[in-house]
């Protein structure tokens, strides 16, 4: 015997209208549990743990957690920021020191090479002035 026959056995000896009374109970159980619960329904039934605050404070824990990690992404992207400008301020300060040394380097080259009589007057007067204009 299946259970079909055994549900069968149990409906026949129901008159018919206890029969029509609990088929439209049934279906109008089914059709609320669906409704409320969906397909999980029919593994669970009506025996579900409501979601809705599990949920929601899940939700809140996780939106905290994100603001948490905005807040450290915007902290390190600041200190990052001002690791950046030190650096440019840095090779701004290079760059003065560098051409500073390389002027006078050349000042000093353009004195020997005019004591060597290798460049006259005229030209040292030049590249001086080409100097300056660095």
């Amino acid at each position: 015997m299946t259970g079909w026959d055994i549900l069968n056995d149990i409906v026949s000896t129901f008159p018919p209208i206890i029969a029509m009374v609990l088929v439209v109970a049934i279906v109008v159980v089914f059709i609320v549990g669906f409704g409320r619960h969906g397909q999980s329904f029919l593994r669970y039934g009506f025996k579900q743990v409501s979601l809705g605050s599990s949920l929601e404070k899940r939700f809140d824990i996780m939106e905290s957690k994100i603001d948490g990690l905005r807040t450290e992404v915007k902290a390190e992207i600041d200190g990052l920021r001002t690791e950046v400008d030190g650096l440019r301020t840095e090779l701004t300060t290079i760059k003065v020191n560098h051409f500073g040394h390389l002027k006078n380097y050349l000042g000093v080259l353009n004195g020997a090479l005019l004591d060597k009589a290798v460049i006259d007057n005229e030209t040292k007067a030049r590249l001086d002035n080409e100097i300056r204009g660095m």
